[in-house]
Formats: structure tokens, sequence, C-alpha cells
């Protein structure tokens, strides 16, 4: 048997699968799922990719310190920080409040329990990861390659696209994966944030095992969320060793 208890045999399974495969909500989930875990992974390589940059080339003595802030919320439970976003995104909270108090709405707007509730919170989750695993790139590229680069007359935005980007992208390509595979798979934040109107797969997949105790159908789930994972990383490998060949 695969991907279930042994009391549900693996064409049930099978064929879940596909039932889900054409059921217009099963696909909306998948697709909801997949399109917010895009969306946190380039928002994170965008915003994690400059900071580590910054802190790799960084001068000062304080660029450890400023390492260990910017890597600090990993030391910290996933449900402390998730707790944190329902304070700041309810409709009585900080967020609300402060758009209300600055005159743009009458009334505070309801932030939770939709698609931005989520990308935040799994934004604020893996953004630690994406620059950890840049840093780490960026930080073996010899510095002498950005003045020479300089030198012959590029720009910094040119000489980063084009020489320091180029040197990295092992340690991009491994932070995409890394936080795009925690994306799909995490649970806590997309609970919490999202409710029962912004399903996910790990959400929809805690549903069927513990609320319905529908093991097929939560096998099914959990099989496309390996394929998913399996898909980005075997796209990322083929993208790194492209990168290294190039």
């Amino acid at each position: 048997m695969l991907f279930a208890p042994p009391d549900v045999p693996t064409t049930e399974i099978f064929a879940r699968l596909g039932e889900m495969l054409k059921d217009p909500y099963d696909l909306e989930v998948i697709g909801r799922t997949v399109g917010l875990a895009l969306a946190v992974t380039i928002i994170c390589v965008v915003l994690g990719f400059p900071i580590a940059y910054w802190l790799a080339r960084s001068p000062s003595r304080w660029s450890g310190v400023f390492l260990a802030v910017a890597i600090f919320p990993l030391m910290l439970s996933n449900v402390v920080r998730t707790f944190g976003w329902l304070v700041i995104l309810g409709s009585k909270g900080a967020l609300g409040q402060l758009l209300v108090q600055l005159g743009i709405v009458d009334v505070a707007p309801q932030l939770l329990y939709t698609k931005l509730a989520i990308v935040l919170g799994l934004t604020q989750l893996f953004l630690p990861l994406a620059i950890i695993s840049c840093y780490s790139a960026v930080a073996q590229v010899d510095p002498g390659l950005d003045d020479a680069s300089r030198g012959l007359g590029a720009s910094r935005i040119r000489t980063m696209w084009n020489v320091v980007i180029p040197l990295t992208m092992p340690g991009i390509v491994v932070a995409a994966t890394l936080v795009f595979a925690g994306s799909v798979t995490a649970y806590t934040t997309p609970y919490l944030l999202g409710g029962s109107s912004q399903r996910m797969l790990s959400t929809q997949l805690f549903n069927y095992a513990s609320t319905t105790l529908d093991w097929a159908s939560a096998s099914a789930t959990a099989l496309i969320m390996t394929v998913l994972v399996f898909l980005i990383s075997g796209l990322s490998s083929l993208i790194g060793r492209k990168g290294a060949t190039s």
C-alpha cells in the first residue's frame, strides 16, 4: 500500500486522485496553493537577495549583527509569528485602525482570511531562509569581480545583473526551492490566516485526515503535494546545472 493506512487500497487512492484532478473545487485549491507559493517565492527571492548582497558586501563591523537579526525569526515558533499577524491584520488590528486614523477608509477592512494575509504570513516565515541561502552564495563570490566590472564602466545594477546574479544562481535556486516547498507544505500559517475560505492543500489534507477521516482523499492530497515539491526540485536542479555551465 502506498501513502495510506493498510486498509485503503492503492487503487482507491489513485481513483480519488483522478477525481480530484477533475473536480473544480479541488483544482481551485491546487491552483491557489501553487499560485500563492509562487508569489511567496518571488517576493522572498526579490527581497532576500538584495539584503543578502548588502550583508555579504558590507564593510561594517555590525554586518554580523545585522545577519543575526535577519535570521532571528527562524528561532521563533511559527505559531508565535503567525499570531502576530492576527493582531496586525484583524478587523480591530493595528493596520486596520491605522487606515481609519489616516482617513483612508471609514471602516477597518477585514484583511484576515484573505490571500494577502497568507502571502504576508508565509513571506515573513520564509524570508530569513531565502536571505541565508542567498547570503551563502554571495559570500563565495570574490568582491574583486564587482570592482573589476565597475572599473570597466559597468554600473552597479549592470554589475549585479551580469556578474553577481549569474555566479550566485545556484544559491538563488536553492532559496527558491526551499521557499516554494515550504509554502506548499506549510500548515499553521495558511490555517490561521486563511481559514476555511482560503483552503490550501495542507489545510485540505488536515481536514481529510482529522475531520472527515477520508484517508483516500488525504493520501491523494499528500501525493499531489509530494509531486509538486519533486517537480520544483527537478526544475530547480535543471536551472542550477544550466547556470553552472553557462
